[in-house]
């Protein structure tokens, strides 16, 4: 019994020295570093819904790994088979299969965020192309595609996105951030009896028509009067959706059959104009009452307000000529 108990123990013994010197080979070879590791930095394109294999095999390709066996085994291991991140990948530095696999779990790109701010009052269009100057290859037209129906709700702020950052993922930050900002006055805007939607499109008039937090809640209060009075808003900055243009309008312009035309259908235009800031939200929100009817900004660049039309003529003769 006890020459038995002695062969099991060798057994045993000579099993865990195995598995020993196993772990300790795959430990050198995980920590080992091509010897044609590109010497220039490189940014490897990991598709959506690739598979670890073909992972594995574009590094290996690229001489980013040593061996597409240990990459696939540290990917196993340390993610317990949930994968890897889709994404560029920057490698400034040769690095061994364990740290490789380790970034792509976390999706550790190490690519540098690009901050991009967004003022308040950028329509879509001009967002496209502040992206496009701001962000490496950027899809231009499919952000404008997917975000026209966005209009409004991508919240002005100041970002940080990576240089490869889709327009899917912008929109889809800009929303959450317009969500968020929303949700801390959603009490407020209950309390006006309106819907957010004609919130946000009387905010992002008064975002292009007035400067400054008193003049935005003045400008906002003289709209909703109209606007439940019945009387046409006939503001400009609507026309930008009609006509492309951001200034000028003519006579010419104001005969154009468009559910933007404030000068020719009553009520609200059918969107929004622009996305506006917090600032233009809330005086919408919170205007100031009064008896004004009309109002414009004078070359001065202070506003001046009417109550009748004979008014607003006198203020126009003194303050724009």
């Amino acid at each position: 019994m006890i020459i038995h108990l002695k062969e099991h123990y060798k057994k045993y013994t000579a099993l865990i020295g195995i598995v020993i010197i196993s772990i300790l080979i795959w430990l050198i070879i995980s920590i080992q570093i091509p010897s044609n590791f590109p010497k220039e930095n490189v940014i490897i394109h990991i598709p959506q819904k690739s598979s670890i294999s073909a992972a594995a095999n574009n590094l290996y390709n690229q001489n980013i790994i040593s061996s597409k066996f240990l990459f696939k085994l540290a990917i196993f291991l340390i993610s317990k088979n949930k994968g890897i991140y889709a994404g560029d990948y920057r490698f400034t530095e040769s690095q061994s299969v364990f740290m490789v696999a380790d970034r792509m779990i976390r999706g550790d790109q190490g690519l540098p965020k690009i901050s991009i701010t967004i003022p308040e009052g950028t329509n879509v269009a001009d967002m496209a192309y502040i992206f496009m100057k701001k962000l490496s290859n950027f899809d231009a037209p499919r952000f404008l595609g997917l975000a026209k129906n966005h209009e409004g709700y991508l919240f002005p702020d100041t970002y940080y996105f990576l240089s490869n950052t889709s327009p899917e993922q912008i929109i889809n930050e800009m929303r959450s951030n317009f969500n968020k900002k929303i949700s801390s006055i959603k009490n407020e805007i209950d309390k006006t009896g309106r819907t957010l939607k004609d919130i946000i499109i009387m905010s992002s008039i008064v975002e292009e028509e007035a400067i400054g937090r008193e003049d935005k809640r003045m400008v906002a209060g003289v709209l909703w009067r109209r606007l439940d009075k019945g009387i046409l808003l006939q503001v400009d900055p609507p026309f930008y959706y009609i006509t492309g243009k951001t200034s000028g309008v003519t006579y010419d312009d104001l005969k154009i059959d468009s559910p933007y035309n404030t000068y020719r259908y009553k009520g609200l235009p059918k969107g929004p104009i622009s996305n506006p800031g917090l600032e233009s939200i809330k005086a919408s929100i919170n205007p100031i009452k009064s008896d004004y009817y009309f109002y414009l900004t004078g070359r001065d660049g202070a506003m001046r307000y009417a109550v009748t039309y004979d008014g607003h003529l006198v203020n126009k003769n003194i303050y724009l000529k």
